[in-house]
């Protein structure tokens, strides 16, 4: 019996260019059009993608790269997750590699009809926009300079033996993170508020873990139209002068990952998830590629956009 064959699909677009490339493993590349959208696909055999963590990161990557790379062809975009796989349908015994191509392009064909009118107002809303992650945490040790209680064990631990400072030193820790948190609370409502003032739409990345000796604020992403995203850095630019404790990283712009889900965007008899998430490299999910952050100002980490100093 041949291999069944089936549709991986990168991402749903407004309007597929001519040439599309190639995708994971140099697979190429192929449009799948339906009532006015399109969805970015190769034809796959088997299963999800599975491996060693270094294939699949590639993979990964190579699946983002291709999103990107409509991105910034202008496309308006949704992402799809890595490893969304429609099958041929439940009817269609794979005895024919054509036949259960031909049976998961009709399948897919199907969705992209039945979801056509959300999907078309989504791609929409989306033209000329990008997400742009904002994670911001304190500085533990920043936050304490300003604490009585931790500047007082600070001052005596200078003054004990190596023994009494070991215990002094993790009393002291205790009262930083206190103190940090106690002003992260403090400053989430309110920063939050800002964020979402400057953004059209606004999500929380919780699975973001700062730096040790850091304790988190928020980590959001924020949807902006690409022409607003001077005044995501100068808001940034005004919290990192109100706040010398504050670390700012500032990533993007990237594709919508964190935007592109719309109801119903499961597709019937596919594997995986259905959107990506900008804040992971894990291999249950795509991300974008970022370039190694630099430093812009102080406390302020940067991939491809920079705070104003």
């Amino acid at each position: 019996m041949a291999t069944v064959t089936g549709l991986y699909v990168y991402a749903v677009v407004a309007g597929a260019p001519t040439e599309l490339g190639t995708g994971i493993d140099g697979a190429r590349l192929d449009a799948v059009h339906a009532a006015g959208v399109a969805a970015v696909v190769h034809r796959h055999a088997g299963g999800p993608y599975q491996g060693a963590d270094d294939d699949v990161r590639r993979w990964i990557v190579e699946h983002s790269d291709v999103v990107d790379r409509l991105w910034q062809e202008g496309v308006p975009v949704l992402p799809m997750s890595f490893n969304v796989i429609v099958a041929p349908g439940e009817d269609d015994d794979g005895d024919g590699g054509e036949d259960t191509d031909a049976s998961a392009r009709r399948r897919l064909e199907r969705w992209l009809t039945t979801h056509a009118a959300d999907l078309r107002a989504r791609l929409d809303a989306l033209r000329g926009r990008v997400e742009l992650r904002v994670d911001v945490a304190l500085d533990q040790h920043a936050v304490a300079e300003r604490d009585e209680a931790a500047r007082a064990v600070q001052a005596e631990l200078e003054t004990k033996p190596p023994g009494v400072q070991r215990l002094l030193r993790r009393r002291l820790d205790a009262l930083e993170r206190q103190a940090a948190d106690a002003l992260a609370d403090e400053l989430y409502p309110t920063l939050r508020r800002r964020l979402a003032g400057i953004s059209e739409e606004l999500t929380e990345n919780r699975r973001a873990r700062p730096e040790e000796g850091q304790v988190p604020v928020l980590a959001v992403s924020l949807l902006v139209a690409r022409e607003a995203m001077p005044s995501v850095g100068r808001e940034l630019a005004a919290v990192r002068d109100e706040q010398p404790a504050a670390r700012i990283r500032y990533l993007g712009p990237w594709p919508p990952y964190s935007f592109a889900d719309v109801p119903g965007l499961e597709v019937p008899g596919s594997e995986g998830t259905s959107t990506a998430s900008p804040s992971t490299a894990s291999p249950s999910t795509a991300s974008p590629s970022t370039a190694s952050p630099s430093t812009a100002a102080p406390g302020t980490e940067v991939s491809d956009r920079s705070v104003p100093s």
